[in-house]
């Protein structure tokens, strides 16, 4: 079946090559779902091993976080398409940005384990679907955040598709300490960025009030109301983007005050960025549901990836941002245990936080690249 598509643009020219460009909607089941999918083909000739050239005979698959779409890696695409022998795909997860819309079915009655492995399974196989519709051999797959999580899932499950795993800030990876639910209903928040290398789990001290300004104040009742009404509303797996919705024209201006605290991004960025934001936001409800299931309230995985990642069996690598609210420690942890296994490297990008590749893309794309050359 051969995917719908837009017509294709030409991003460069040259007389020996072309890099072209084309949005993609790949049908990847008989009920007429698909993925939404950028395909920037590389057609620059490389040398070959033998002396000789080829066309590109790597690919790199990029997958979005949550509350986000493929256009939020508008300023890697360039610099990244420019490395030859490299196809460039990246996509909406199933269920969001551009891509279909199915109704997506929580297992929250079920067990926890039975949730968590629903809502796994409905991402990675629909990926893998996909996979096999464009005849995709292998793949670096590059996941951030969120795709970070299902990117490593879909790499355990799939080693032989992956060529490297590339983790950019992805949650999920360590443990929840014993008393975080608790904490959280008492209306302390994580401070994830104190813990230590040498820890075997996360263990982000608590705002207490001694590192408050008002050091004899614990949490108001306020607070404590509406840090229970988000644990309850997490649970029942509402979504940021309901109350986008929910929100009416109000929903466009939560959109701006989120964007626009992206400084580092120009003016016009900004409103581009944020009009696509809010565009993908209000299109009718799906898979964004299934982070209640995968995640606790607070951001700790239901099945946290620490001891799975035991099992990984290609090349990985970290990336987090030197600010980043996502804690590097966790990938130092899963550094450790495999460390002798596979080939394994953590950055940290300066000058940025939990986008890295929006926030410093000169560094990211440098790096990212650095990793792409090295498999050829």
């Amino acid at each position: 079946m051969q995917p719908r598509q837009s017509a294709p643009t030409t991003l460069a020219t040259k007389p020996d090559a072309d890099v072209v460009a084309e949005l993609l909607d790949v049908d990847i089941d008989s009920a007429g779902n698909y993925i939404h999918t950028l395909a920037i083909r590389n057609g620059r000739q490389q040398t070959s091993p033998s002396g000789g050239s080829a066309s590109a005979q790597h690919n790199l698959v990029m997958t979005h976080g949550y509350f986000t779409g493929l256009g939020f890696f508008f300023r890697n695409y360039h610099e990244l398409s420019q490395v030859p022998g490299w196809n460039i795909y990246s996509i909406d997860w199933l269920g969001m940005g551009r891509s279909s819309r199915p109704k997506y079915q929580s297992r929250r009655g079920e067990s926890e384990d039975a949730r968590v492995a629903h809502a796994e399974r409905f991402f990675v196989e629909s990926l893998e679907e996909w996979r096999k519709r464009l005849g995709i051999e292998r793949m670096t797959l590059c996941g951030h955040s969120f795709g970070g999580y299902m990117s490593a899932l879909y790499a355990l499950k799939h080693p032989d598709r992956v060529e490297k795993l590339v983790l950019i800030s992805p949650i999920g990876i360590p443990e929840a300490p014993p008393d975080f639910d608790e904490k959280l209903r008492q209306g302390y928040g994580p401070a994830r960025r104190r813990s230590t290398p040498t820890d075997t789990q996360a263990t982000p001290d608590y705002e207490r009030a001694e590192d408050s300004k008002d050091a004899a104040a614990p949490p108001s009742r306020s607070r404590i109301m509406w840090f229970r009404l988000a644990m309850g509303l997490w649970e029942r797996n509402f979504a940021p983007q309901w109350i986008v919705r929910s929100a009416g024209p109000f929903g466009r201006r939560l959109i701006d005050w989120y964007v626009n605290r992206f400084e580092w991004l120009s003016e016009s960025q900004r409103t581009a960025l944020a009009a696509y934001a809010h565009q993908i936001s209000v299109l009718p409800g799906s898979s964004e549901s299934a982070l209640g299931d995968i995640l606790k309230p607070g951001a700790f995985a239901r099945r946290p990836l620490v001891q799975r990642l035991d099992a990984i069996a290609v090349p990985t690598v970290f990336m987090y941002g030197a600010n980043d609210w996502v804690d590097f420690t966790g990938g130092q942890q899963v550094i450790r245990r495999i460390a002798g296994r596979v080939p394994t490297r953590l950055f940290r990008i300066p000058d940025a936080g939990h986008n890295l590749h929006l926030e410093n893309p000169a560094d990211f794309n440098r790096i990212l690249a650095s990793e792409m050359r090295a498999l050829e």
